[in-house]
């Protein structure tokens, strides 16, 4: 069985990702103890040991504000930690998916979806070091797989301690609120994290580089709940605007989905998925 090397399995991300690929690879999924990916002896010695196929790199600091709030923590972990995990993987020989995000779009003057080749300057700090990992990234490993990952959600929480996501927020917000209020100033992917994680398996094929790989959507968040709403008969009576989220600034990272569309990998889009999961709901 071949070994695949998840980091970050204690996350949303890659705990879902332990979970789907169990019994498909010999996975090794270490905590932070085990592996700390800032210490560059320490992963060059995990992989020496476990010599994995495949590699995930899914450990980040993704809170926004965290990474305000504490650059060089994170520096260290999102840049210098991918970067380790990167050139380990070329040092071994291993196939590596390096999970960057869509707010490296972030700051984007541009109205239109973006596409992988276009110059970003990131607004926040957490898009400023996923944009440097990924370079660093490709210099130290040219075959490692950035993919450029969006907003994600789950119907169900993995354990009790996890956060709620754009879903199940909503859903809780249905059942109990009489507003749900969303905001007009901001367009982006929203993503079901199992497609995402399904389509990894697609992914270690393509050749190294950046991809978008995310639902695409071209609705702003407010317009793409509406439409859920009609679609599933629900009372859109219940939706407001926020009009002042992003208004001094209009904010669009939606991304293209054509470059992974020409390598064969597609995703539903933001819309379709959506009213998919909500038509297994019991409102």
């Amino acid at each position: 069985m071949k070994k695949l090397l998840i980091t970050g399995a204690s996350g949303f991300l890659g705990g879902r990702a332990v979970r789907f690929y169990d019994g498909t690879y010999d996975i090794y999924a270490p905590s932070h103890s085990e592996l700390d990916i800032t210490d560059e002896k320490s992963v060059y010695a995990l992989f020496d040991t476990v010599k994995p196929d495949f590699v995930i790199h899914s450990a980040a600091i993704s809170d926004v504000g965290m990474c305000e709030k504490e650059p060089e923590m994170s520096w260290k972990i999102n840049v210098d930690g991918s970067r380790n995990v990167a050139a380990a993987s070329a040092r071994f020989r291993s196939k590596c998916l390096f999970c960057s995000s869509d707010q490296v779009y972030f700051g984007s003057s541009l109205k239109e979806s973006h596409k992988e080749d276009e110059t970003v300057h990131p607004a926040n700090i957490y898009g400023q070091e996923k944009k440097q990992a990924e370079e660093e990234c490709l210099e130290a490993n040219p075959s490692c797989i950035v993919l450029r990952l969006s907003w994600m959600y789950d119907t169900a929480a993995l354990h009790g301690k996890e956060h709620g996501d754009f879903f199940r927020t909503l859903v809780s917000d249905l059942r109990s609120s009489s507003v749900l209020s969303y905001p007009v100033h901001d367009i982006r992917g929203i993503t079901d994290v199992n497609e995402v994680i399904q389509n990894f398996g697609k992914a270690w094929e393509l050749d190294g580089g950046i991809y978008n790989f995310g639902s695409p959507n071209d609705k702003n968040t407010y317009d793409t709940v509406h439409a859920m709403f009609t679609l599933l008969g629900w009372d859109t009576g219940r939706l407001a605007k926020n009009e002042e989220t992003f208004a001094s600034n209009p904010r669009n990272i939606s991304m293209c989905p054509n470059k992974l569309k020409d390598n064969g990998i597609v995703f539903s889009s933001t819309l379709d998925a959506l009213v998919g999961k909500g038509k297994l709901l019991h409102i």
